[in-house]
């Protein structure tokens, strides 16, 4: 089955809201979209650094491992997936969150599906 890679860019709003995009989005949005079906995991990180002399364009990025046919398929999935209260039992505390802090307390500076072409592991892969 195909695999695919959703990417986003994410910055907390403002430096007064990074405790509520940590609570929100770090502890609780990468691990509620990880239990969609047909995700295999979900990860964040944050920039520690640049690369090159390159300007980064995000302080975190998250990724999110996909099988499914196409990324329409993929989309389709975790939109129902978010839409449904009780898609699981953490849903509930990640929406009541959502609610007290007034949203998502989040910019998101871009997101997109990308489809896996090769998979090369390097010499301190675990396997």
């Amino acid at each position: 089955m195909p695999q695919f890679m959703l990417i986003g860019l994410c910055e907390p709003e403002n430096e007064a809201g990074q405790a509520a995009f940590d609570e929100w989005f770090i502890d609780q949005h990468i691990e509620d979209t990880a239990h969609c079906p047909n995700f295999i995991r979900g990860r964040v990180f944050e920039l520690k650094g640049p690369h090159l002399d390159i300007d980064c364009v995000s302080k975190y990025i998250s990724f999110y491992e996909v099988e499914a046919d196409t990324y329409e398929e993929a989309e389709r999935v975790l939109n129902e997936w978010q839409a449904d209260p009780d898609a699981w039992p953490g849903r509930k505390r990640h929406w009541e969150t959502a609610a007290r802090l007034g949203g998502m307390p989040m910019k998101i500076g871009g997101s997109g599906w990308y489809e896996l072409l090769r998979d090369y592991d390097g010499p301190a892969a675990k396997g």
